[in-house]
């Protein structure tokens, strides 16, 4: 035979935990777990790039929508993994000379900064 000691906390408890204790547990672990980064951001004179890891999407299967300085990428309804995200860059973004790729599995966009057009009107002196 077996003994072992026993301690009166644990002859009170139940055999089994109630089950949204051990979902708040299972989320807890969740939460505080580290997450691996899964997007870099890169920046020149002239333009961001942004990289992206989206595996087992095709270049078919992403929707990129650019507004202002927001960049939004979406998976469409028949890719096998959903992917949403919007970012917010510090300035605004020409789409005509922004680009996107990818290639293995990571979606590089190299999005070009706008210059802004000056407003400034000459008064002519009298």
């Amino acid at each position: 035979m077996f003994f072992a000691a026993t301690s009166p906390a644990f002859r009170s408890r139940s055999a089994y935990a109630h089950p949204t204790r051990a979902l708040e547990q299972f989320l807890a672990r969740t939460a505080a777990a580290p997450r691996a980064q899964t997007w870099r951001v890169e920046q020149d004179a002239t333009s961001y790039t942004l990289a992206l890891d989206v595996p087992g999407i095709a270049r078919e299967q992403l929707t990129i929508g650019i507004e202002g300085n927001v960049v939004r990428i979406d998976s469409k309804a028949d890719a096998p993994r959903s992917y949403h995200a919007a970012y917010e860059l510090p300035t605004d973004l020409d789409v005509a000379s922004s680009q996107a790729r990818l290639e293995h599995g990571v979606l590089t966009l190299k999005l070009a900064k706008l210059v802004p057009a000056s407003k400034v009107t000459e008064l002519v002196i009298n």
